[in-house]
């Protein structure tokens, strides 16, 4: 099966599952600061999640920057499982 090709040459983006964007709310409501607060919840939570720290990195290579990360990850982990020990 080939792609849709477009006028330019580029294909075309395909739509996968129906889930619209709500327009932007004129009036204030319960259920949409309900939505966005949980979704503000899931986004929070991400940023948790990658152990490395706030700042600006300059990397030789991008063998450098993947260690660096991996590192990074590693003793995020440890210190997750350390935590969740002395909880549990």
């Amino acid at each position: 099966m080939t792609e849709p090709i477009d006028f330019i040459g580029v294909a075309t983006m395909r739509q996968v599952g129906k889930k619209r964007e709500r327009p932007i709310a004129f009036s204030a409501s319960g259920h949409l600061l309900a939505e966005g607060a949980r979704f503000n919840e899931a986004i929070s939570r991400l940023s948790q999640s990658t152990f490395v720290p706030k700042g600006i990195y300059r990397f030789r290579s991008h063998e450098a920057a993947n260690q660096h990360a991996e590192d990074c990850l590693v003793r995020g982990m440890g210190r997750l499982v350390a935590a969740r020990s002395n909880n549990g």
